[in-house]
C-alpha cells in the first residue's frame, strides 16, 4: 500500500502527457498472465538502417533491417553521403514494418531507444531525426544509446549473465576491452590503438580484389576473407604479430595492414599480375591475415582473463567472456578465442550470429535494460546531439 501511494504521489506532480505515457508503458496482451514494457529500437549508426521491438522479457516482437552491403560494396567503401541518403529513403519503412511484425502501435510502446553514439555522423542524424520527431508526436520517452554498450549486452538476451563479466567487442569500428560491472558501468582495459580489425580485413579483401571474383562477390570483406582463407595455407606467410613486447591489452592493425600491402605488392609482380586482378596465392595471404588477427586478439584478450581473474573481477563461480560485434561472426576467431577460454577456465559466450553484426534487437534490448534500471531515459530531447567520435564506454 505504501508503494502505490508513493506512485500515486509521484505521478500527480508530473505533466499530464507523463502520466498517460507511463500509464500506456504497462501493455497487456492476450495469453501473458505478466504487464511488460515494450521497447522500440532504431539503428544507424553505419550502413544498416535496423529497427526492433522487444518486450522486458527479452521476446523479440517484430524486426526488420535494410543493408546497404551491396551497394557499397561496388562503391569500394562506405560513402558516409550515400549511407546518409539510404538511410532516409529506408528509414520510415522500416520502422514501419518493424511495428506491423509486432502488431504494437506506437501508442502502445514503453519507449524509443536509438543509437546515438559513436558511428558516422550522418548517419547517425538520420536516425536521431526520425526518433525524435516520433517521440514528440507520440509523447513517449526516449533512451540515446550507446552501439558499443548495446553489442556488450545483447548477450544478456539470449543467456542469463550476470554482472560482472569481462566482454570483447570486435567490430569494424572497434576493438576493445572491458570489464561489464552493470547497464552502463564498463572499466576499459584495452582498446585498439589505430584500426579496427573488421576495417583491416575489408581493406584487405578490396587490395585482393575479391569483388571481382564471383564467389565473393556479394559478400562483405571480412566474409570474403573468411571464405577465401578455409582454401589457403596460413604457414605460407608469417606476419609479424602486432604489439608483441607491450604488456598490456591494447590493440594494433595498422601494422599488419602495411605489411600485408607490401606482400601484395611483391607478389603482383612476381606474378606479373596487375593491381585490382587475383593473385594464385590470394587465399595463402587471407589465411595467413586471419590467423595473425585471430591470434593477436586472443593473445591480448588471453592477458585481460588473466588480469581479471588475479584482482577478483572474474571468479570461478562468474569466468565468463562474452565476445560480441561484426567480427565475432568470424568462426576461425571464435575458435581461437575457446583456445583460450579453456585453457583459462572461462565460459566463451557469443550472441547468434544474428545479432553479433548491427541490428535494431541489439537497441530495443539495451533500452529496456535502460528503462528498467532506470538510467538516462529521457521526457526532454532540446539539444539532444549525436556523438559521432564519442568511444568511451
Amino acid at each position: 500500500m505504501l508503494t502505490v501511494n508513493k506512485t500515486l504521489g509521484v505521478l500527480c506532480r508530473l505533466p499530464k502527457w507523463q502520466i498517460h505515457g507511463f500509464l500506456r508503458s504497462f501493455t497487456f496482451r492476450p495469453g501473458k498472465q505478466f504487464l511488460h514494457k515494450l521497447v522500440l529500437g532504431i539503428e544507424t549508426s553505419c550502413d544498416d538502417t535496423a529497427a526492433a521491438v522487444v518486450d522486458e522479457t527479452g521476446s523479440i516482437l517484430g524486426e526488420a533491417i535494410h543493408s546497404q552491403t551491396e551497394v557499397h560494396l561496388k562503391t569500394g567503401g562506405i560513402i558516409p553521403s550515400v549511407a546518409q541518403q539510404l538511410h532516409r529513403e529506408n528509414i520510415e519503412q522500416i520502422v514501419k514494418k518493424t511495428l506491423c511484425a509486432s502488431g504494437v502501435t506506437p501508442n502502445e510502446l514503453s519507449a524509443v531507444a536509438t543509437t546515438v553514439k559513436p558511428g558516422l555522423a550522418l548517419s547517425l542524424g538520420v536516425g536521431l531525426e526520425y526518433s525524435l520527431q516520433l517521440v514528440n508526436q507520440y509523447k513517449k520517452p526516449f533512451i540515446p544509446i550507446h552501439h558499443m554498450e548495446a553489442h556488450a549486452l545483447t548477450i544478456r538476451i539470449t543467456n542469463k549473465v550476470d554482472f560482472p563479466f569481462l566482454v570483447l567487442l570486435v567490430s569494424g569500428g572497434h576493438c576493445l576491452l572491458a570489464i561489464v560491472q552493470g547497464i552502463s558501468d564498463f572499466l576499459l582495459l584495452g582498446k585498439s590503438l589505430d584500426m579496427a580489425p573488421g576495417d583491416l580485413l575489408d581493406k584487405v579483401a578490396r587490395r585482393l580484389s575479391l569483388i571481382k571474383h564471383p564467389a565473393y562477390s556479394t559478400m562483405s570483406g571480412g566474409k570474403a576473407i573468411e571464405h577465401l582463407a578455409k582454401q589457403g595455407n596460413r604457414l605460407h606467410f608469417d606476419f609479424q604479430h602486432p604489439l608483441h613486447y607491450c604488456r598490456n591489452c591494447n590493440f594494433s592493425f595498422s601494422g599488419l595492414q602495411t605489411a600485408v600491402d607490401k606482400i601484395i605488392t611483391q607478389k603482383e609482380k612476381e606474378e606479373g599480375v596487375e593491381k585490382g586482378h587475383i593473385l594464385s596465392c590470394a587465399a595463402d595471404i587471407a589465411a595467413a591475415v586471419q590467423h595473425t588477427v585471430a591470434s593477436h586478439i586472443a593473445k591480448r584478450t588471453h592477458r585481460a582473463i588473466l588480469f581479471c581473474q588475479q584482482r577478483g573481477f572474474l571468479t570461478p563461480s562468474n569466468a565468463i567472456l562474452v565476445v560480441s560485434g561484426g567480427v565475432a561472426s568470424n568462426l576461425y576467431i571464435r575458435r581461437t578465442l575457446e583456445i583460450v577460454t579453456r585453457a583459462t577456465n572461462c565460459v566463451l559466450l557469443c550472441p547468434p550470429v544474428k545479432l553479433c553484426t548491427d541490428n535494431g534487437i541489439m537497441i530495443a534490448w539495451n533500452g529496456v535494460e535502460r528503462l528498467r534500471a532506470g538510467l538516462g531515459i529521457l521526457y526532454n530531447t532540446e539539444g539532444l546531439r549525436y556523438e559521432p567520435k564519442n568511444h568511451r564506454i
